[in-house]
């Protein structure tokens, strides 16, 4: 027996056996309210009348979230399924035409059922052998698709897919009342929105883009044809995989269409023996792992989930339009320079981070990595290198005490002589009041006689910690890290305090890049203190703003807090910094863009686990962090020599683009405005300093340090 007679037989079964049972059953059904009594009329009809269930009421089909930057371009999506839903004027006219003659040619004429098409396509499709015609109406197959696709448990998607007379009845009612509150245009559209066209391609303007590459109201009459002969067997009619059963299906529909009056007999001719003519394109990124700023993505979606309280189901399902504040040339820019310090399986991490002062939007997160996660490639970091705290930042943190200090009180010219190596008196080696005192030393010759400007822009250790000395504790320097917004700090600051670290100075705390990078742009702010956002706008389906459960509009502006550091203090700060960058003397001349004011600060953890270096302007801050992710490494440098240089590469190119915009000035006196007379010189002193006792100034509530003598830092860069 051959297989085309075997087919026959078979549909001739469905024929006897189910169907015309079933189409009986579905007529008693609908038809019993109306034979049995007025009552069960009035039940019925308002069985029919009730609302549709959310997802078959007015509730938006999902849609794909699109990411763009700053400057409007895509950086991904988010989805689930991936739809874009279209209006009907955006899908062209000849696929309404050829859905409806190929899957309900009485579309129009009936009211949601069609028990006479039904039993018509099944004769139709026991003579060719094969599915010709679809049974179901429009709008049933409308009901099943969307209660398959939106089930959400095992026991609803059984409800949505068993074969049983007691769904199709379910289906029916749900089709008539369907009927009852749509037009036929909108069933049509949402159906061709929400069938699946196979390839991933979830409704009409994704399945476009996938086969074609073009737009749903751009498509073609062939293209339309084959379109929507897919939706009945998609896996089995794929063009891209099944080309010969693709053109068979493409040219049935064609068929239906010419039978019915749609297509001349020339236009059949001409396209039946030409081939389906397909331009696949890939699926849209999806997440974070397909974006080409993959670190800032991943802080999005956490700043979206976590901070903003959009669900992840509403991020992918919710068709939202986020507005970043990343910019591409910032990110292209740091991409470039971090790839070319160290390639992408360099086992030391560059990571570059980038903020804007005034708003703290993040402009750029750059590492020498892919975001993803697979473990087995070391080009490819799961975790957030930009965001999370892993290593020290060093020197970094001598800002924090100087800001301390200033505030404080102390002059910028306040002058210390130190030994090198300095011993602590306040401080201890293993923190608390008691025991051993805590040990700095310099990575290098430094003079012994520094006032607090030469001292930061030479980054001397003994010089800040006889500072903190000074301060007689840590805590101002730990609390304006945190009013300057060094939020990796937050979780151990009040530990530091009480532990009476020493050694905070030399900044041996895990540090974020991005809190770095975040604490500095408040001075380059002039004391406004911003959190981080990644955010500009975030807009609903409809293109308006996005409101939370309450109602009110998904907060997106700048969260900023004016005057977290004195203004004087912040500005004195920067004009000191700035010499970090231009003075011989400075750590971080190798980030000089000339014409350019950076001001700027050094950091090399103990053992150079990690460098960094901090640079910014009055439009942008930066932070550089070189370290190895897996495991303690010494990165082989210091971070004048390593971090400076990246920071310089990322952000030239930017700076050179625009005019130079200078710092404000200090708002505090930089020199002593009665200068003592100058030391007599010790003839035994190379340096010409005084090598006197250190001047601790006190302190009321004694000090402690770390469990170890404190580190160099900058030798070989000073």
């Amino acid at each position: 027996m051959s297989g085309g007679v075997r087919r026959r037989l078979r549909a001739l079964g469905m024929l006897l056996f189910v169907a015309v049972p079933l189409a009986g059953a579905l007529v008693a059904g609908l038809l019993l309210p109306w034979v049995a009594g007025p009552g069960l009329v009035a039940s019925s009809s308002a069985n029919l009348l009730t609302p549709l269930p959310g997802a078959l009421g007015d509730q938006p089909l999902p849609g794909n979230s699109i990411v763009r930057a700053s400057d409007g371009r895509m950086l991904t999506f988010f989805y689930r399924h991936n739809r874009f839903p279209v209006t009907a004027d955006r899908i062209a006219p000849v696929v309404f035409q050829a859905l409806v003659d190929i899957e309900d040619s009485r579309f129009y004429e009936h009211r949601g059922l069609d028990v006479e098409g039904t039993l018509r396509a099944l004769a139709r499709n026991v003579v060719a052998g094969s599915v010709v015609e679809g049974g179901s109406t429009i709008t049933q197959q409308l009901v099943k698709q969307t209660l398959v696709q939106e089930a959400a448990t095992p026991e609803e998607r059984l409800a949505a897919t068993e074969q049983s007379i007691g769904r199709k009845l379910r289906e029916a009612r749900l089709a008539l009342a369907m009927e009852e509150q749509y037009s036929k245009q909108e069933i049509l559209t949402r159906y061709l929105n929400l069938v699946y066209f196979g390839r991933g391609a979830y409704g009409i303007e994704a399945a476009a883009h996938r086969y074609f590459g073009v737009r749903a109201i751009d498509l073609t009459l062939p293209q339309a044809a084959m379109l929507a002969g897919l939706v009945q067997t998609p896996a089995n009619d794929d063009p891209i995989t099944n080309p010969e059963r693709a053109h068979a299906r493409r040219n049935q529909v064609l068929q239906r269409m010419h039978a019915l009056g749609h297509i001349s007999a020339q236009q059949l001719a001409e396209l039946l023996p030409q081939p389906v003519a397909i331009a696949p394109t890939p699926p849209p990124p999806n997440g974070c792992v397909d974006s080409p700023a993959g670190f800032f993505c991943d802080f999005l979606q956490r700043h979206l989930t976590q901070t903003l309280g959009i669900s992840q189901e509403q991020l992918e399902t919710g068709g939202l339009t986020i507005v970043t504040t990343l910019r591409r040339d910032i990110q292209d820019s740091a991409d470039r320079a971090v790839t070319a310090a160290r390639g992408l399986t360099d086992p030391v991490a560059a990571i570059f981070t980038a903020v804007e002062p005034g708003t703290g939007r993040v402009l750029a997160m750059s590492v020498n990595r892919k975001f993803g996660y697979d473990a087995t490639d070391p080009a490819q970091e799961s975790v957030n290198l930009p965001l999370v705290a892993s290593q020290g930042a060093g020197s970094t943190y001598k800002v924090f005490v100087a800001a301390a200090a200033l505030e404080r009180g102390i002059p910028a010219w306040h002058t210390i002589t130190t030994s090198d190596p300095y011993v602590s008196r306040v401080y201890k080696r293993n923190g608390g009041t008691v025991g051993e005192p805590y040990v700095v030393h310099n990575a290098g010759r430094y003079p012994a006689r520094l006032d607090m400007v030469e001292a930061l822009v030479r980054s001397s250790n003994t010089y800040f910690v006889a500072l903190e000395d000074r301060l007689g504790s840590v805590e101002g320097p730990v609390r304006m890290a945190q009013r300057m917004g060094l939020f990796s700090l937050d979780p151990v600051a009040d530990q530091v305090i009480a532990d009476r670290r020493g050694s905070f100075t030399l900044g041996a705390e895990a540090t974020s890049p991005l809190a770095l990078a975040s604490a500095y742009s408040t001075l380059g702010a002039n004391g406004t203190q911003c959190d981080p956002t990644p955010v500009l706008a975030i807009l609903d389906r409809t293109g308006q703003p996005l409101v939370g459960t309450d109602g009110k509009p998904v907060p997106t502006g700048p969260s900023c807090t004016p005057d977290a550091v004195p203004p004087a203090v912040a500005t004195t700060l920067n004009q000191i910094l700035v010499g970090d960058t231009q003075l011989a003397i400075g750590t971080g001349t190798r980030a000089h863009v000339p014409g350019h004011e950076i001001a700027g600060k050094t950091g090399t953890s103990q053992e150079r686990f990690s460098v960094a270096f901090v640079g910014y302007t009055p439009r942008y801050a930066a932070s550089v962090m070189l370290l190895n992710p897996k495991h303690n490494q010494d990165v082989g440098g210091y971070g004048g020599r390593l971090a400076a240089p990246i920071w310089r590469d990322a952000m030239a190119p930017i700076l050179t683009a625009e005019g130079p915009v200078p710092f404000p000035p200090a708002g505090m006196p930089l020199r002593d405005p009665n200068p003592p007379p100058p030391p007599r010189p010790d003839p035994g002193d190379p340096d010409g300093s005084e090598d006197e006792p250190p001047d601790d100034g006190g302190g009321d509530d004694g000090g402690g340090g770390d469990d170890g003598t404190g580190g160099g830092d900058e030798a070989e860069d000073g």
